[in-house]
C-alpha cells in the first residue's frame, strides 16, 4: 500500500529581488512499513520538500498524496502525518513527558482521556514510563528525542517524517533511537528519514532517494543501489612500510593512483591494472593491499559527483 506519493513537486522563493528555485522536480513514493532515507547536501531542497509533504508549504506545482488524499486540501490527510522536523524543540521543556503528550494529543483532536492513555502506552513502549512526571529539560538528549517521537506518534499517523533524529546524540542514545525507528517501521508505518549520518541511513533504510539542486537524481532500494556501485567500485587501498620516493610517486600519478600520504595509496582500477601499479612499487615492502567495498557513503559521493542515478 502506497502511503506517500509525491509527483513533480516544485517550489520557487523570491529572495533579494531574485527568484530562487528551491525544489525543481521531486517525486517520491513510500509504502507502509518502509523507511526511505532522503539524502542530499545542505541547500539541496530536502527541508522544503518535507514541508510540502507535511502540508506546511504550498507547492507551486506538483501533487502530494497521503493514502490518496491531498494534505493541502484535506485536513484528514494531515491527521495521517507525524513529524519531528526540528529535533526535540517541539516539546515544552518545563512540562513533563506525560504533560507534553496530553497537551499535544488534545491539540490533535484526541480527548484528554485518550491522550493520557496513549501517552502512557507510548512512554512504556519507549522505556520512559518512570520518567513520565519529570520535567523534559532534566532528561538526557536521547530521552528528549524519544519523547518528541512519541508526541509525533500519539495520533497514530501512517507517515512519520524524521529530520536528523540522532543529531547530537551520544552513541548509546543514537543506537536506542535507531532501534526505536526500526520498531516503528515494523508496526506498519512509513518513515521518511533525513540524515547526514550515512551509516545510519544504510543500516535503517529500505530505499534511498538522493536530491541535488532541487532534483531527485536517484531513488532505489538501498542494497540494490550499493550492489550496483559495488560491481564497479574496483578501489584498492595500498599501505607501504616506508616512504614513497618522488620518482615512483610521479609514475604512480600517471597510472591514476591517488597518493593519500607517504605510506597510503588508493587505486581505482581493474585487478589487471593493479599489477602494473605493484610493478612500479617493487621492491618497496608492502604492509597491506585491501579492496574497498562500496557502502552508502561511497554511493552518495559518486552520485553527487556524477549528478545522476544511472548505473
Amino acid at each position: 500500500m502506497k502511503v506517500l506519493e509525491a509527483h513533480h513537486l516544485q517550489k520557487t522563493y523570491r529572495q533579494g529581488g531574485k527568484q530562487v528555485r528551491a525544489v525543481v522536480d521531486v517525486s517520491l513514493t513510500l509504502a507502509a512499513g518502509e523507511i526511505l532515507a532522503f539524502l542530499g547536501p545542505n541547500g539541496a531542497g530536502k527541508t522544503t520538500t518535507i514541508k510540502m509533504i507535511a502540508g506546511l508549504i504550498q507547492p507551486d506545482a506538483g501533487t502530494v498524496r497521503i493514502l490518496g488524499r491531498d494534505p493541502h486540501a484535506d485536513a484528514g490527510a494531515l491527521a495521517q502525518v507525524g513529524a519531528v522536523l526540528e529535533g526535540n524543540r517541539n516539546l515544552y521543556w518545563r512540562l513533563t513527558p506525560l504533560q507534553n503528550l496530553e497537551y499535544f494529543g488534545v491539540l490533535r483532536g484526541l480527548s484528554p482521556r485518550t491522550a493520557r492513555q496513549r501517552g502512557l502506552e507510548l512512554l512504556e513502549t519507549f522505556g520512559l514510563l518512570e520518567k513520565r512526571d519529570v520535567a523534559v529539560q532534566t532528561l538526557s538528549r536521547g530521552m528528549q528525542q524519544k519523547v518528541a517521537i512519541a508526541v509525533a506518534l500519539l495520533h497514530q499517523p501512517v507517515l512519520l517524517l524524521l529530520d536528523e533524529p540522532t543529531l547530537g546524540l551520544d552513541v548509546e542514545a543514537a543506537q536506542a533511537v535507531k532501534s526505536l525507528i526500526r520498531q516503528i517501521a515494523a508496526s506498519g508505518r512509513a518513515i521518511l528519514l533525513t540524515t547526514h549520518q550515512l551509516e545510519m541511513a544504510e543500516a535503517l533504510s529500505d530505499q534511498v532517494a538522493v536530491i541535488e539542486g532541487g532534483r531527485i537524481i536517484c531513488q532505489a532500494p538501498t542494497q540494490e543501489l550499493i550492489r550496483r556501485f559495488a560491481g564497479a567500485a574496483g578501489t584498492y587501498r595500498i599501505e607501504l612500510e616506508q616512504d614513497l620516493d618522488p620518482s615512483r610517486a610521479e609514475r604512480l600519478l600517471q597510472q591514476g593512483v591517488e597518493i593519500l600520504g607517504f605510506h597510503q595509496l588508493r587505486f581505482g582500477g581493474s585487478s589487471e591494472a593493479l599489477y602494473q601499479v605493484l610493478e612500479i612499487l617493487k621492491p618497496l615492502p608492502l604492509l597491506s593491499i585491501k579492496r574497498e567495498e562500496a557502502d552508502l557513503t561511497h554511493v552518495f559521493l559518486k552520485l553527487l559527483k556524477r549528478g545522476d542515478g544511472r548505473g
